[in-house]
């Protein structure tokens, strides 16, 4: 028999209003059958929509699971005290000015108490507020101690504005957000505020550090500092004036470029931006969030990171500012982190799911930590920390 087409038409056959009929070509024993039903249509509809939903909840599936990231830092990157490590590997500190080993940082609490807030659980956000009071805040002076021995004993008698200000904008946050605890919080907010506001101003500017037992201070403002969101709360809640706060915001607007890359500090005594000769783009992507927050978009920054991403397929953590080459042949965790935040915030959801694809595979590497991003058996908190954050907003997006 020679195969030919055969026109199955069944003997119920009702056209129902004026809707065109469809054909669908099947084969059998190489007779080729064209099934003139309405019916398969929709089957095959049918099967294409459910493999599209299972396609889109394995994509949601992963984003709404506890992140394994988190579960690494409860489990490996806590003291038993409840504060939290810098590095995974133990060391001895040879400098009170230097981290080192299991000593603890404001730097890891502000960012700890920002992921509580981005997941909205109050709980975790508690133990974050009880370890401030019990182990960061030195007393009678109200300033919170930049680094804590694995004890919790503060060996410093310094502060670090950025630090300060991450946690001053998360206290505030939480005060507005929840009700149990709120007095206590602004309480806490208002005492630390007035002794940022009345020791280490210089000039209408608070800056990098103050000592409090040299009682002297740097004339360093570096940009990364300048959190306006947290500087935008403190206004809000009457802990800092509206003119000090468009003096902040006037330093990122007046901020030049290269034609790229940001300075690195701003010399509040002479006015002066400073640059670095090797640009590291954990710095970029802090100010480049700031600068979002001010209401000015980081275009030519942004441009340059997808280029670099699409065409290097990674970005490198540090780059030479003459040559716009990279510096450093080493991928951070934190910078995908940082410019996931961006991407998110910057509306670009699709750039956002590109970034974490990547940053995700260099997750769980050791067999021994998984969800830490651990290389050579140790990693640094911040290494974390920041990707945990850009995960939880792209998360956050994606719920919507």
């Amino acid at each position: 028999m020679n195969k030919r087409t055969l026109w199955i038409r069944p003997a119920s056959f009702v056209r129902r209003g004026s809707a065109a009929l469809s054909y669908i070509p099947v084969r059998r024993n190489g007779v080729k059958f064209i099934i003139r039903n309405k019916r398969a249509w929709y089957i095959l509809l049918l099967a294409a929509l459910s493999v599209a939903i299972v396609l889109l909840w394995r994509e949601r599936f992963v984003m709404e699971k506890s992140s394994p990231t988190a579960v690494f830092i409860e489990e490996h990157m806590t003291n038993p005290n409840g504060t939290l490590a810098t590095y995974l590997k133990d060391a001895v500190s040879e400098r009170a000015d230097i981290v080192a080993g299991r000593e603890a940082l404001s730097e890891s609490l502000g960012l700890w108490m920002q992921y509580a807030l981005a997941m909205n659980n109050e709980p975790l956000f508690q133990k974050a507020y009880t370890q401030l009071q019990t182990y960061y805040v030195i007393r009678p002076d109200l300033y919170i101690a930049w680094k804590l021995d694995t004890q919790g004993k503060a060996h410093v008698a310094t502060n670090a504005l950025g630090d300060d200000l991450r946690i001053m904008g998360a206290l505030l946050q939480a005060a507005d957000r929840w009700e149990q605890g709120r007095a206590d919080k602004l309480a806490t907010a208002s005492a630390l505020a007035r002794t940022l506001t009345q020791r280490t101003e210089q000039r209408g500017y608070m800056v990098d550090f103050y000592d409090f037992a040299g009682r002297h201070s740097t004339n360093t403002l570096s940009l990364v500092y300048i959190d306006l969101l947290a500087l935008k709360a403190m206004k809000d809640h009457q802990l800092l004036e509206a003119n000090a706060y468009e003096r902040y915001v006037s330093v990122l607007h007046k901020m030049p470029d290269d034609g790229l890359f940001y300075p690195k500090s701003f010399d509040v005594v002479n006015e002066m931006y400073t640059y670095d000769a090797k640009v590291n783009l954990i710095d970029q992507l802090i100010v480049a969030n700031h600068m979002l927050e001010s209401g000015s978009r980081p275009d030519k920054l942004i441009a340059f990171l997808k280029k670099e991403f699409d065409t290097r397929g990674h970005l490198p953590g540090q780059y030479e500012r003459t040559t716009r080459t990279p510096a450093v042949d080493y991928e951070s965790s934190s910078v995908y982190g940082l410019t996931m935040l961006l991407a998110v915030r910057s509306g670009d959801d699709a750039w956002a799911k590109q970034l974490y694809k990547h940053m995700v595979t260099l997750r769980g590497q050791d067999s021994r930590y998984p969800g830490g991003y651990v290389f050579d058996g140790n990693t640094h908190l911040f290494d974390n920390l920041f990707p945990l954050l850009g995960e939880t907003a792209l998360y956050n997006l994606l719920k919507k």
